[in-house]
């Protein structure tokens, strides 16, 4: 359990280097915020996610599940607001999370979890 949390922490870690590094929109200011970020990101991620993605169900389903990215982009906007996170704009943040999505899972794929 605990390992498990900490292997998601350290890929969102990775993603969010990544991700501050080709989105120019995105920015932190250290590796110490970067952590912070992923730490917060984690569990933005297990509170309040599930319940906003609950909440816009029915827009989901009729967007196929896009509006997902929606989502992904707001919790990311949380992350920022609570963390030295800096964000430019909604397309930043939206760049952002949809590479933050992919690069943790390619990790966790990777990794076999």
């Amino acid at each position: 359990m605990l390992g498990g949390f900490l292997l998601r922490w350290i890929f969102n870690a990775i993603a969010i280097f990544v991700t501050t590094k080709i989105v120019t929109g995105i920015r932190l200011p250290d590796t110490e915020s970067i952590l912070v970020a992923a730490l917060v990101l984690g569990l933005v991620n297990a509170s309040i996610r599930w319940v906003l993605l609950v909440l816009t169900l029915p827009l989901n389903i009729l967007t196929l599940g896009l509006f997902t990215l929606v989502v992904n982009t707001l919790m990311l906007y949380l992350v920022a607001a609570v963390t030295p996170m800096q964000i430019d704009s909604f397309l930043s943040a939206f760049m952002g999370a949809l590479l933050i999505a992919i690069i943790s899972t390619f990790l966790s794929h990777l990794a076999g979890r």
